[in-house]
């Protein structure tokens, strides 16, 4: 026969298992790891509560009722006061997210990144460039910033010793091994040659880039950015010149009508060659083109050299064309009224939150430029 096992002793292990588990509960708290383990200690395969049940089998059949029924009562209890208190904790933690996620209806809506960025004018006056042309027939070309010589100076008529070959003009590299040195562009004139080079006339298109030049102040900074248009054909002259620029100023500045005024000049890569003023009036700081009495140069241009036909492989007995350039910052200056070029380059937030362009203001010519 087996050994009975000690009743009193079975029902003391049972009330101390209970006084063990409350005193565990309460230490528990809010801690929902802590309770999870408390159910594995007591409630487990091995668990202190369950191991009371392993002493039923040595019993009778009527202590084994009694003493199960206890043991039993006791498993209820703990699993249904487990569950209360991991719902209870559960309430606890979503009480608490409502309250650190709260949204207060009140508060002003938080711009969105798209509402509070902005195009930098260069950009916006790039764009309304390119699309004014673009809508006059032109394509767009571009090229490296980084020049031979012979684009940047030789194949566009400048001469040995030129003075804009000079080092207080020009940002030089190093000489390679052959004795060259490679340059940053003065101007965007290398991609025309290397546009009519690559392909044969005519021609239509412009080219803006960055170019870079020895110079700092109010107006001029070493980096900065042009725009030059070619055209080529048998028999562009210089009326289409007039006229192309005359369409373009009038609605770059959003205005009805402009007129212009061409004063000779010298480029190496054009003749004849040409300053042009457009008519303005000045109102202390403002400047507004179209009207006034007073005159504002704003480009170069001219018919384009022989000799730079020439250098392109191009006979300039058949073919001839006009050519001009600007400067990107300064008709983004004139338009907006930005007083310092300086400041173009200077990344302040402020400045480009004053001067800047929403995001989805793509200038177009049905739509407006600067709408």
């Amino acid at each position: 026969m087996t050994d009975s096992p000690d009743l009193e002793n079975i029902s003391l292990q049972i009330q101390q298992a209970r006084a063990k588990f409350e005193g565990q509960l309460d230490s528990v708290g809010t801690d929902s790891v802590a309770l999870e383990s408390l159910r594995v200690l007591a409630l487990g395969k091995t668990g202190y509560i369950n191991e009371l049940a392993k002493q039923l089998g040595k019993m009778n059949a009527e202590d084994r009722s009694k003493f199960g029924s206890l043991i039993n009562a006791l498993k209820q209890d703990a699993t249904w006061r487990i569950a209360e208190r991991k719902q209870s904790i559960e309430g606890i933690r979503i009480k608490q997210r409502l309250a650190n996620e709260r949204i207060d209806v009140t508060a002003p809506v938080r711009a969105s990144a798209l509402e509070t960025g902005r195009i930098h004018p260069l950009s916006q006056v790039w764009d309304e460039v390119v699309a004014i042309f673009a809508d006059m027939g032109f394509a767009v070309e571009q090229g490296p910033d980084i020049e031979t010589d012979h684009y940047n100076f030789g194949a566009l008529n400048f001469p040995e010793g030129h003075p804009a070959r000079e080092m207080h003009d020009t940002f030089y590299f190093e000489p390679d091994a052959s004795g060259a040195r490679k340059l940053l562009r003065t101007h965007t004139s290398p991609v025309q040659v290397r546009t009519m080079e690559a392909g044969e006339p005519p021609f239509r298109f412009i080219c803006p880039g960055r170019t870079y030049r020895c110079d700092s102040d109010q107006t001029h900074t070493p980096q900065f950015h042009q725009i030059e248009g070619l055209v080529v054909d048998e028999t562009t002259h210089l009326g289409h010149l007039k006229w192309t620029l005359e369409e373009f100023l009038r609605a770059f500045f959003e205005v009805e009508g402009v007129e212009l005024r061409m004063r000779p000049s010298f480029f190496p890569f054009t003749e004849p060659s040409m300053e042009v003023d457009v008519r303005c009036a000045r109102l202390g700081n403002e400047i507004r083109i179209g009207e006034g009495d007073d005159w504002l140069e704003i480009l170069g241009c001219g018919m384009v050299h022989p000799n730079v036909l020439r250098s392109s492989g191009i006979d300039p007995e058949k073919y001839q064309g006009f050519a001009f350039g600007m400067g990107i910052d300064r008709l983004a200056m004139l338009k907006y009224g930005i007083p310092d070029l300086r400041a173009f380059f200077e990344s302040d937030l402020r400045w480009l939150k004053h001067y800047g362009f929403a995001a989805l203001d793509v200038p177009t010519l049905a739509g407006g430029l600067s709408s």
